[in-house]
């Protein structure tokens, strides 16, 4: 990239700068009788452990407090997944707990939705309506007339264990907006979700990951490791993003041809015999069908397709097969990418299954045992229920317990197969994450009840009849958590507060355990966090004591290949590169790749494409006045060439339309992306009078993105988009 600044450095300044803002920002937001109180109580300094919250990598943590006020994070240098490392992000952490704008009491809405009129009320009249509207529902539409959404967090799983206990299958996760079809295809080709060594691996092809932007503790700084260590990196990105300023080589795939580069490679790798032949005859299924499959998908036919050269596909086949089992592609993480991303990323774990790199240094590793034991729960059984979730049957893969946000929220608004009139959302933001926005507002206006439980007045709970203040992950006592990091194993994390919940704010866990007593099952929740933890560590007497020293424990942990020669969890019990299980129910049992769809106006129309930044995670950041100082607003990336053709400068506001919705941001002109792609990134847009920062600034790109999904599972699919783009006051 253009700037000198490096990403160590970067992320170095970023700390720095969270560090230099947070006592400031901490005192001047703590309400004045916490602040009093702590000058009294607290001893001068504590150090405490805590688990990291601003994304899904939970990195573990040392608060320093000060008579009370968090006034710096520091990274626990034991908890090796995060490699002695927090981010930006993470020391934004701070701010998140200070945040003026934090829901500080239950809130009422007394207006029209969308309004922004609330009442402030107590917890108990607060309860007692969520009872209350939850009993309504499930008396006139059955108990599966409520809608239970979950984010990413260690307390979801106690939403979910609510929402078997009051009797609804409806059960939607954040996942399902992001990476379920990746799941869907590495189980469906070696029964599990692996993971990658990137720290032993000598060859790694990121197709889409940007992992110096997208942080993923390890796989970010294990990358730059190996980079400095002689090993190669290849990144295959419409963009020229930070990964790819940082590899060995970048190329610009053309967007939604990632499979036909795989089946290349497939292609070279099966017809110069450059696999293990040993490992393909005893550990896969499949491989002649495979071979008659890719026989006519050579470079020069992929070269067509991608705009890669053949040359250096060919090449590319043949440094990977050489540097194997240490080799991969990188399975990534979100995935929703098209309506055929389970079969793009089944192309992805074919090829890997071609490197004979299952369960070997440097290659894919299945998760290790972590030792928690599952709490023990019989949900009832309602004899009125309908016979699935609304969901059901949708699509032929779905999982059942995570379910697709998308073709819910479709059925929602249909109001079949039956109907579905309250939603319960517990840290998650449909409102500014799932595409469409307008249909997310269509879907909330068919309800009769909507309660959020959030840490802010995110853009779904400003639409909410009811919103609960939740802690912040500092703040707060939670579970144990298992964490994996490849060929390093699992690690267990749990959190103690670091300083008492502000203001009112309560546990997700205790709302959900008073409200299981207020509508009859009291037995689902008959235990507090310590007993909790006691189930889980039955079986590691010594944890208790160590997470309490260390902040993290470590299971003991199996050495690589301690799988081989045991069966794989599919049909055939191999890696299954032809799928048997997908001949059964008539999908196609090896990937089959199609060209993807042109634009239909070229050189006008251009494929939005998403991505993240390493100061924000998605919608949940964006506001964080930490963070708004490195990203103040999206824009969006429009290559140089296309820009001269609209006569769009450097700094404009451009329109951006598709067929959902339209925005107005400033253009980032670039040569950084492809002529026929554009780019932003979400968080921004906002509608809720309550994110200063991120409200009316720049544009939502999910009030652009067209509602989609994948096939198969069910995941939405969120590169099917093509916007117009034309300067702010053109004709």
């Amino acid at each position: 990239m253009s700037s000198n600044i490096s990403r160590r450095d970067f992320l170095r300044l970023a700390g720095m700068a969270a560090t230099a803002t947070a006592a400031t920002a901490a005192q001047a937001a703590l309400a004045p009788e916490a602040r009093a109180a702590g000058a009294v109580t607290a001893p001068q300094w504590e150090s405490k452990f805590g688990a990291c919250d601003m994304c899904f990598n939970r990195c573990g943590l040392i608060a320093r407090v000060e008579r009370g006020v968090i006034k710096k994070l520091d990274p626990n240098p034991k908890f090796t997944k995060s490699r002695g490392m927090l981010c930006a992000r993470g020391n934004a952490g701070v701010d998140q707990v200070y945040d003026p704008e934090r829901i500080k009491t239950p809130m009422l809405r007394v207006g029209n939705r969308g309004e922004g009129k609330w009442k402030a009320i107590g917890w108990d009249e607060a309860l007692d309506l969520a009872a209350s509207k939850m009993k309504d529902i499930a008396a006139k539409y059955t108990r599966c007339g409520m809608l239970f959404s979950a984010g990413a967090d260690t307390q979801s799983q106690f939403v979910h264990r609510f929402a078997e206990a009051f009797g609804s299958y409806n059960i939607t996760s954040h996942e399902s907006l992001c990476l379920l079809s990746g799941n869907r295809a590495f189980v469906d080709t070696f029964g599990d979700v692996p993971l990658p060594d990137v720290r032993s691996s000598k060859y790694v092809i990121l197709a889409g990951a940007n992992r110096m932007e997208a942080l993923v503790t390890p796989d970010s700084m294990d990358l730059m490791t190996i980079m400095r260590e002689g090993a190669k990196v290849v990144v295959l990105d419409p963009r020229y993003t930070k990964s790819a300023a940082l590899a060995s080589e970048w190329h610009a795939i053309k967007p939604g041809t990632d499979m036909a580069f795989m089946l290349a490679l497939a292609h070279v790798i099966i017809t110069e015999k450059l696999y293990d032949p040993k490992f393909v005859a005893e550990r896969t299924s499949g491989l002649d069908q495979l071979a008659a499959h890719v026989a006519e998908m050579t470079p020069a036919w992929a070269e067509a397709e991608t705009g890669i050269p053949a040359a250096d596909i060919l090449r590319m086949a043949r440094e990977l097969a050489a540097a194997a089992p240490a080799a991969m592609v990188y399975p990534g993480r979100r995935s929703s990418d098209y309506e055929n991303s389970t079969q793009i990323r089944r192309s992805f774990a074919i090829v890997n299954a071609l490197l004979g790199n299952w369960d070997r240094p440097g290659g894919l590793v299945p998760a290790r045992p972590a030792g928690l034991k599952k709490v023990p729960f019989e949900p009832p059984f309602y004899d009125d229920n309908p016979p699935g979730r609304v969901d059901a049957k949708s699509v032929p893969l779905l999982f059942d317990d995570e379910g697709s946000f998308v073709i819910t929220r479709e059925n929602i608004i249909k109001g079949a197969p039956y109907p579905l009139k309250g939603w319960f959302v517990y840290k998650t933001n449909p409102m500014a994450t799932a595409p469409d926005r307008r249909k997310t507002r269509e879907m909330i206006d068919k309800l009769e009840f909507m309660v959020v439980v959030d840490i802010a007045m995110s853009d779904t709970a400003w639409m909410a009849d009811l919103v609960l203040p939740a802690p912040s992950a500092l703040e707060r006592q939670d579970p144990v958590q298992a964490l994996q990091a490849g060929a390093e194993g699992a690690c267990l994390v749990w959190r103690d507060p670091v300083i008492p919940a502000l203001h009112q704010s309560r546990p997700v866990f205790e709302i959900l355990k008073t409200l299981s007593v207020k509508l009859g099952f009291p037995e689902a929740f008959d235990f507090d966090i310590p007993k909790y933890r006691e189930m889980q560590l039955a079986a590691l007497p010594e944890a208790a004591e160590i997470l309490k020293r260390d902040g993290v424990y470590y299971p003991p942990n199996p050495p690589l290949g301690g799988t081989d020669g045991q069966p794989f969890k599919t049909p055939s019990t191999k890696i299954e590169l032809y799928s048997n299980r997908y001949a059964d129910l008539g999908l196609d049992p090896l990937p089959v790749y199609a060209s993807p769809k042109a634009s239909p106006d070229a050189g006008r129309k251009f494929r939005l494409v998403a991505g993240r930044s390493a100061c924000v995670t998605q919608a949940s950041s964006t506001n964080n006045a930490l963070l708004s100082e490195f990203e103040p607003e999206n824009t969006l990336w429009l290559n140089e060439e296309s820009a001269k053709e609209l006569g769009v400068k450097q700094g404009d506001v451009v329109q951006v339309e598709s067929p959902a919705g339209k925005g107005e941001l400033k253009a980032l002109v670039t040569p950084k992306i492809r002529k026929d792609t554009v780019y932003m990134l979400s968080g921004f847009g906002t509608i809720s009078g309550k994110l200063s920062h991120t409200t009316g600034v720049g544009a939502s790109i999910v009030e652009l993105m067209e509602s989609r999904f994948d096939a198969i599972c069910g995941n939405s699919a969120i590169h099917e988009t093509f916007v117009s783009v034309k300067k702010k006051g053109a004709a």
